[in-house]
């Protein structure tokens, strides 16, 4: 084969060589950069497993480019050639917004796995612009559109190989050009999956339906779903479609972070001995702070982790108070959490209206302000490609000791949303941040309970998933205490960071 642009390590490299063979098996040769029509068949499912700092996401990375060059045409969620039924196809999937956004940092187009289900429907006379763009078709002339207009469509596309992008730089909304949304009919050809220790077994089967040839990349020591019993999807795949990834590589090796998460492995290490080895790491390397109280001012961006779901009401209500936030609104720059959409079945447009923009399950936002319309609020979703919208909303505001939760404002269906200041971390896996804070406590009380998760101690699986969510910097809070703001809630930034262009779509009022 022909040599990587990277220096792979051992593991990698044998990882690398054996997807290689799942693909020319599959009819994909990357040494000789020949391709055959899809096959129904495929090759099946390969795993590449290994703990945080393995080299999984590089590895994808380096794939990805092969394909690429190799002539195999990416998929994203936001268009696809009706002209492309013998081409190669190499789809990138996350299973949230924050996970895609994590590899599209790395210039890697990943997208969600919602948005692969479920393919937009474009008007047949702006369909000739997203062919041409695409390479299929020839320069076309579109009535109200200038040439400027398509020179403008034609640069975004260039650089950043987002159709709808491409269509709002011609002065666009997707009003204009997508007619509705359907689910998949016929099945693509290649997936690769970050983070697949998330799945569970239905999203799973779904994968397995649209992709004949599916590589799955995750982290064995991480959290399985909830519903899984402790069991993550690729467990039961056999050894040689296994790969596994063990050495940590040079470029982190002098992280404390990683040497945390990687000291959990130790079977004699308890509770306390971890605390121990967290205080003396924060002495010597400023990455790891040992935290006598939660830093208030973190938890608009990146919310507290906690185990308990009664910790993080509390640490949401203290939130909320030291903010000055009034009992019947939000302030803007509030951080809140999408806990699902509630539409009626004949809204089924809407819905995925909204869940196409990013707004699935699990996505974190930031409330800027109501919206335009009753029940509406203007939100920015972390993590998605084009992330400012308005829905109709309905918030939910959580509180000690009280059953049923306050709801200061709400449409009468659309968006529901929880607070999200703090969040569990089962709910954390997926997501990164350069600072997390880590509410010890929590953890404390797990390991005392002496709970299991797949023959391990819950404490430290959930140590683990929590402070290898930290990119930067890792702060263990050992106190419950909260500290005083030192600046009000802000949005400025999220509004100057956002795209100039239009809305992609447009949310009808419900």
């Amino acid at each position: 084969m022909s040599a990587p642009l990277v220096t792979f390590s051992d593991d990698q490299a044998t990882a690398f060589d054996s997807v290689t063979e799942m693909l020319r098996e599959a009819g994909v040769d990357l040494d000789e950069s020949q391709l055959t029509p899809p096959r129904a068949s495929g090759s099946g499912v390969m795993a590449v497993i290994g703990k945080a700092g393995s080299g999984k996401t590089l590895l994808l990375a380096e794939l990805y480019k092969a394909l690429e060059d190799a002539g195999v045409e990416v998929v994203s969620g936001d268009y696809e050639s009706r002209k492309r039924r013998d081409k190669r196809t190499l789809a990138i999937l996350a299973p949230t917004n924050k996970a895609a956004s994590v590899l599209r940092f790395r210039g890697v187009p990943a997208t969600t796995i919602h948005r692969i289900l479920y393919t937009p429907v474009y008007d047949p006379e702006y369909e000739r612009i997203a062919e041409w763009l695409a390479g299929n078709g020839e320069r076309p002339e579109i009535e109200g559109l200038t040439d400027q207009a398509l020179d403008r469509a034609a640069a975004f596309y260039a650089s950043n190989k987002s159709m709808p992008g491409a269509m709002a730089a011609a002065g666009l909304r997707g009003s204009d050009f997508i007619t509705g949304w359907k689910r998949r009919e016929e099945p693509l050809d290649i997936g690769f999956v970050d983070e697949a220790s998330m799945l569970d077994d239905r999203q799973f089967e779904d994968l397995k339906e649209i992709f004949p040839n599916l590589l799955l990349f995750g982290d064995p020591a991480q959290l399985a779903p909830v519903n899984q019993s402790g069991a993550m999807v690729f467990d039961g795949l056999p050894a040689p479609r296994k790969l596994e990834l063990s050495r940590v590589h040079r470029q982190d090796a002098d992280n404390p972070i990683l040497d945390l998460a990687h000291a959990l492995g130790d079977p004699q290490l308890e509770f306390h001995d971890f605390e121990r080895m967290i205080e003396d790491t924060a002495r010597r390397d400023e990455r790891v702070v040992w935290g006598q109280r939660v830093e208030v001012d973190l938890m608009a961006r990146s919310p507290v982790l906690v185990w308990r779901n009664a910790t993080r009401i509390r640490l949401i209500h203290a939130f909320r108070t030291v903010h000055g936030a009034p009992e019947d609104g939000l302030l803007e720059g509030e951080p809140l959490i999408c806990d699902g959409i509630e539409l009626p079945l004949k809204h089924r447009k809407k819905r995925l209206d909204l869940e196409a923009r990013g707004l699935i399950k699990g996505a974190q936002t930031v409330y800027l302000g109501p919206g335009r319309k009753p029940g509406f609020y203007r939100l920015h979703v972390m993590g998605a490609e084009d992330p400012q919208i308005s829905a109709a909303s309905i918030v939910k505001i959580e509180k000690p000791d009280e059953e049923e939760p306050f709801i200061p404002f709400a449409a009468r269906m659309g968006a529901t949303f929880l607070h999200g200041a703090a969040v569990t971390i089962h709910k954390a896996q997926g997501s990164q941040w350069d600072t997390v804070q880590v509410f010890a406590p929590d953890l404390f009380v797990a390991a005392r309970m002496g709970r299991m998760e797949a023959g391990q101690p819950l404490w430290k699986r959930l140590a683990y998933v929590a402070i290898t969510r930290a990119q930067e910097r890792l702060i263990w809070v050992v106190r419950n205490r909260l500290s005083k703001p030192s600046h009000p809630l802000r949005i400025d930034d999220l509004r100057s960071a956002a795209k100039p262009a239009p809305l992609v779509l447009q949310t009808e009022e419900l």
